[in-house]
């Protein structure tokens, strides 16, 4: 059966970024307050009694405007009777997600109440969407997550590290190594916390092992030496076994100037998804060719 929403593109950053595209020219919006993510995910309402009163009041409005409708449609001429039928569509669409939504079991997992919107605190708004994520996956509501967690170009600074200066001019560090360790430090501080959200999920059971061993995760980002501007050669993390189709455990050298798109329909592939094409990918990564430099864990 197919997930109620068929993606979630969320940010952490002002502005965003831009990760997911409806087409090769209309990007996906993205979403960064909490509050507007969980109601996305459980429905409108604060808490758990609240949810299931309004979808235990909430009709279904086309049900109450069948009759308009119909005489409204036999009124238009052909192109505009498309395009309310497309409309109505869309309407029945959202219905159907609702309709799923309050016939959903999720009673095993521990759905907090909504949050009161974007947190101030870097590191709880951070937590907040990440636990979002999670909670997604583990209830299947969807299946497909993306999340910058700050964009190109960021002046955001990390306070909470001690660290005053702008994140874009740091990485524009000019080999200083005062800007350097900053650098590293605000990177540190992002691996950690997306670690945290791997190890929740490492840990949430899900059939005959977790929902990590079932999922597969690309972590990095779209730049190797940002001083430069350089993005090859460019490290990238994946996490998750895919149901047994990736390995793990290892450390996969690729030849300079390999294409980052083919590890992208690498991953399509690992996952049964037929794509065949991304941008100006080659072919499929092999996890034999490559040298395997560390296969520690």
């Amino acid at each position: 059966q197919a997930p109620r929403v068929p993606s979630h593109e969320l940010t952490t950053a002002m502005g965003g970024a831009r990760l997911a595209w409806r087409t090769p020219t209309q990007p996906l919006p993205q979403e960064g307050n909490p509050r507007a993510v969980f109601q996305k995910l459980f429905g409108q309402g604060d808490t758990d009694v609240e949810r299931a009163a309004i979808l235990h009041e909430t009709g279904s409005i086309l049900d109450r405007v069948k009759g308009q409708a119909a005489r409204l449609q036999a009124s238009l001429g052909a192109a505009d009777r498309a395009s309310v039928s497309d409309y109505l569509d869309s309407v029945r669409e959202i219905e159907r997600r609702v309709q799923m939504a309050s016939q959903q079991d999720m009673s095993r997992l521990d759905i907090p109440d909504a949050p009161v919107g974007t947190p101030n605190d870097l590191t709880e708004h951070f937590k907040l969407m990440f636990d979002l994520m999670a909670l997604a996956f583990q209830a299947d509501i969807t299946r497909v997550i993306t999340l910058s967690m700050d964009r190109e170009a960021s002046m955001r600074t990390y306070t909470n590290l001690g660290i005053a200066e702008g994140f874009h001019p740091l990485s524009h560090h000019g080999n200083n190594p005062q800007k350097q360790e900053k650098l590293v430090q605000i990177q540190r501080y992002h691996t950690e916390v997306f670690a945290k959200f791997v190890e929740r999920l490492s840990k949430a059971k899900e059939g005959d092992g977790t929902v990590l061993d079932h999922s597969t995760i690309l972590f990095g980002s779209n730049m190797s030496n940002s001083d430069k501007h350089n993005n090859d050669p460019l490290p990238s993390a994946i996490l998750g076994h895919a149901n047994g189709k990736i390995k793990g455990g290892q450390h996969l050298k690729y030849p300079q100037d390999s294409r980052f798109a083919d590890l992208l329909v690498t991953l399509f592939d690992r996952n049964n998804i037929p794509v065949e094409k991304i941008g100006d990918s080659g072919g499929i990564l092999s996890d034999r060719k490559s040298t395997r430099l560390n296969s520690s864990h």
